[in-house]
This record gives C-alpha cells, sequence and structure tokens, in this order.
C-alpha cells in the first residue's frame, strides 16, 4: 500500500528523532520536548498542508495539526497556521480565537471571518480565496480550543466537565509554548492575540498568563508579546445585559413600553431575578425569533437549522451564559445563529470540514472522534468558571503597558456597541481624544475614543463579526493595530 504524503513525512520525523546525535535533550516543564532545530523542522513538515480540496493557488505556506497541551491526559489543541501573503519573515504572528464558549476559531474566523479560504456551496468541495484575509498583514495562527471544540480532542473524558475560563487559558499558553517551539523561527516575531465574542475573556486571560509568564521565562519559553485586539466582545455581565436592552430600544427593536417594563422590573446588578423580570424578558427575546440578534439589517438563512436550536440540544449555553438571560428560550434559540455576505454559509463550512478527504488534507480527526465536527460544540456540557467582569484584568494588562485596541460593530445586538461604551465607562480611564471619525477611503469607517491605555474603534455597519460584514474595513483595522498607528481621521 503507498504511502500519504503525510505517513512519509512522519516515518523521516521518526528516523530524525532516533538517528540524530545532536546532544542530550533537555525535557521543558510543558506537554511536549524541547525540540532541536531539525526536529522542529521535521515537525513543520509533517504539518505542512500542500493543499485542500477545491482549493485555488496560493503562494503561502500554510500548516495544520495537533499540538499536545497534557501528555498524562492525552489533551491536545488543533490549529491552522497561514504564513503571510508576503514577506512573512517580517510580519508579526497573530492568534485568532473565537469565543461561544465552545466554538471553533477555524469554522468561523478562518472559514467565514478573516482567513484566506471560505468554502461555497456546491456539489464539488470548492473554497474561495478572501482578498481581505488578515494574512496579508500577520503570520496567522487559528486554534480550536478549549479541548471539546471541532478537531480539538481529549483522551481523558472527564476533562470535559472540568472546562472553564481557567483551564482554557492555562491549556491555550501551553500550546503557545509549545507551538513556538516547533516553529522557532517565529520566535523573535511580535506576538499579537486577537478575538470576538466570548473571547472578551479568553483573550485577555490567556494575555494576563503570557504577561506573568514572561516574567519568569526562560529564554527558550518567553513569547515576544505585544498586545491584544477585542471585538464585540463580553468582558462585564452587568454592562452587556444592560446595553443589550437599552440597544434593542434605542434600535426600535423592543417597544417603550416593553423598554420600561424591563427597566423597573429587572436589576442586572443582582444575581436573581423576579418573575415579573422574568416574564419581561420572555417577551424581550421573542423579536429574536424573526430578526438576527447578531446583525439587525441583514437577512437570516431560510430554512437553516439553526432557528430551531432549543435549550434541550444545547445545555451549555445554559449553563454559561449571563445569569438573567440563560434561563430563555430565545437566547438558546439564537446563540447559534448568524448573517454575513451568505447567511448560510456556516451551511457549506460544515459540510466541507466533515469531508475526509478535507480532514485528511489538514491531518485533522487523526483519533476518529466520535461525533461530527460542528461550528460550536455539543459535546461540552458544562462550563465551570466564568468571570463576571474581565474589567480587572483588562485594567491590569493597561497597567502593563501592553497595547490594547478593542473594536464595535455597531449593529449588533447580541454585544452592542452600547455594552462595550458602559464597560469602558465603568473602567474609569482618562479620555485622550473624545469621539472622532475615521475613514476609510472616502467613507466613514466609524469614529475613535482614545483612552489612555485604550483605541476604542466602532465600525460602521458591521455586525457581531465585523470581518463578515466590513472585510475592507476589519483588515484596515487590524493593519492599523499592528503597526501601532491611529486610523486615518480624513478622507484619502
Amino acid at each position: 500500500m503507498a504511502f500519504s504524503r503525510f505517513s512519509l513525512n512522519f516515518f523521516l520525523y521518526l528516523l530524525l528523532v532516533i538517528f540524530m546525535n545532536s546532544g542530550t535533550k533537555t525535557s521543558a516543564s510543558w506537554s511536549e520536548p524541547a525540540y532541536t532545530h531539525d526536529e522542529s523542522l521535521a515537525q513543520q513538515e509533517a504539518d505542512r498542508v500542500d493543499r485542500l480540496p477545491g482549493q485555488p493557488l496560493v503562494n503561502f505556506k500554510q500548516y495544520a495539526g495537533y499540538v499536545t497541551v497534557n501528555q498524562t491526559h492525552g489533551r491536545a489543541l488543533f490549529y491552522w497556521f497561514f504564513e503571510a501573503t508576503e514577506k512573512p519573515e517580517g510580519k508579526p504572528v497573530l492568534l485568532w480565537l473565537n469565543g461561544g464558549p465552545g466554538c471553533s476559531s477555524i469554522g468561523f474566523g478562518e472559514a467565514e471571518e478573516l482567513g484566506p479560504f471560505f468554502p461555497e456551496k456546491g456539489s464539488k468541495p470548492k473554497l474561495k480565496f478572501n482578498p481581505y484575509s488578515w494574512n496579508t498583514a500577520a503570520n496567522l495562527l487559528f486554534v480550536e480550543s478549549p479541548v471539546g471544540v471541532g478537531f480539538s480532542y481529549t483522551n481523558t473524558s472527564g476533562d470535559i466537565k472540568e472546562l472553564g475560563d481557567t483551564v482554557t487559558a492555562k491549556d491555550a499558553y501551553t500550546f503557545l509554548i509549545n507551538w513556538f517551539q516547533r516553529f522557532p523561527q517565529f520566535k523573535s516575531h511580535e506576538f499579537y492575540i486577537a478575538g470576538e465574542s466570548y473571547a472578551g475573556h479568553y483573550v485577555p486571560q490567556l494575555s494576563e498568563l503570557v504577561f506573568e509568564g514572561n516574567k519568569k521565562a526562560s529564554k527558550q519559553n518567553y513569547i515576544n508579546f505585544k498586545g491584544f485586539m477585542i471585538g464585540n466582545a463580553a468582558i462585564d455581565d452587568e454592562t452587556d445585559q444592560t446595553g443589550m436592552i437599552d440597544y434593542a430600544w434605542d434600535h426600535a427593536v423592543i417597544s417603550d413600553r416593553l423598554y420600561l417594563e424591563i427597566k423597573s422590573k429587572c436589576n442586572f446588578s443582582q444575581k436573581n431575578t423576579s418573575s415579573d423580570c422574568d416574564q419581561a424578558m420572555e417577551e424581550y427575546f421573542q423579536v429574536y425569533n424573526i430578526i438576527d440578534m447578531y446583525s439587525l439589517y441583514t437577512p437570516t438563512c431560510v430554512g437553516n437549522n439553526s432557528s430551531n436550536i432549543t435549550r434541550q440540544q444545547y445545555p451549555l449555553i445554559h449553563a454559561i451564559s449571563p445569569h438573567h438571560f440563560s434561563k430563555f428560550d430565545g437566547w438558546y434559540k439564537m446563540i447559534r445563529s448568524r448573517a454575513g455576505y451568505d447567511p448560510c454559509s456556516p451551511t457549506y463550512t460544515t459540510e466541507y470540514f466533515n469531508r475526509p478527504d478535507v480532514q485528511e488534507a489538514l491531518h485533522a480527526n487523526v483519533t476518529k472522534i466520535p461525533y461530527p465536527w460542528v461550528h460550536c460544540s455539543q459535546y461540552i456540557t458544562l462550563w465551570v468558571d466564568s468571570s463576571a467582569s474581565i474589567l480587572p484584568t483588562i485594567k491590569k494588562l493597561v497597567d502593563g503597558g501592553l497595547r490594547i485596541w478593542i473594536y464595535s460593530g455597531d449593529t449588533d445586538g447580541r454585544v452592542p456597541v452600547t455594552s462595550t461604551r458602559y464597560a469602558l465607562r465603568k473602567l474609569g480611564l482618562r479620555v485622550l481624544e473624545d469621539w472622532t471619525p475615521w475613514y476609510s477611503n472616502q467613507q466613514v469607517g466609524g469614529w475613535t475614543v482614545v483612552y489612555d491605555g485604550i483605541m476604542f474603534v466602532t465600525i460602521r455597519g458591521a455586525g457581531h463579526q465585523v470581518p463578515v460584514f466590513a472585510p475592507k474595513q476589519s483588515l484596515q483595522l487590524v493593519t492599523h493595530f499592528l503597526a501601532n498607528q491611529k486610523l486615518p481621521s480624513a478622507p484619502f
């Protein structure tokens, strides 16, 4: 039987490990050994993705595979890495994370938002090249986190019941240490983290671990970390929930009567709510059965099964949603919905990543996970810890001198710009430059506020997943963030 390219590469890697005489190897304190240069190159070559089914020709390299984060438990995170389209040796490395919690950064971030390849509708596998891919600005890394999401797995079933913010951050940090050992040519590059939605937890929490870890890290494990960026991010339960209601009223989604009823009967600063508040909130969620909460002004996918999701199908959402909203069926129905260029694009993505030939090309699903790939995990049914507010963590990292940008698409009803503005006000930073328009060519792209330690940016006309709705503007955003440059305040 003929060897596949992956099998041959892995065989060569084993030969290198056995026969190379490059000195005694020192065991790292992490989950993988410290590699020699030649071993790293062999690992990289084993992860090299030659070409995916239906993929257009490109001139940049891509890699995909697994990085072990706990050898004892058999936990491994799946990653997909794209070198920059031009001069990757001179560009930073950017890690992108989606939230959920329990949703795939590859399914959303790579395949529908900011990656190079988008699956398209058709009887044969087909990928469309995204001209606004963020790997035009950086070497772009996606990881499915935590285990149980997408292709990431654990061989210890009990791990799934212990997942939460803490475990997710620790495993992600271990992933980074081990990934940079596998790709040592990128260790000296500036490193940034970005994400959206519940990654408003993931990104600052991981940033804190890297920030603190660097203070005591050996040269081998030091990460050249410079900052992070989060968009439409859940960062404070109280302001997130208050902002949702205020935004819905201000954007003519709910009536004056219902708005005043919620305001008088619900106190989102308290953990428990009254039955009157619950009744009002049930009515609030009914409107999002007919329009998309994540993008108020775009069409929904007619006939998409995601519109029929129930609480029983996705108990995770009940476990980790903000305490006031998690009890309402409406929350579950729209937590998985989305819209974009094509509101049915998640269907194409799901079909594509469940193809055996695609999984083989990506070196994915090597353990034959007993469930299909989905955007948001149905396997994770418990989230043991979720911080009520990430603001203290953000404030600590502001004080630590990291570059921090927070952005918001202004047509999102789920984590609306109103919520983000309330949260930033709660953070109490001094305003250095107030509400200033920024431009994308001749058009206003949104507005900025420069705080003492944070840049806040709105993106006009964009929903929850900004790169879906404003791809050109989002690429402009990340390019300026990485260059530490203000967005243009005049037409050009």
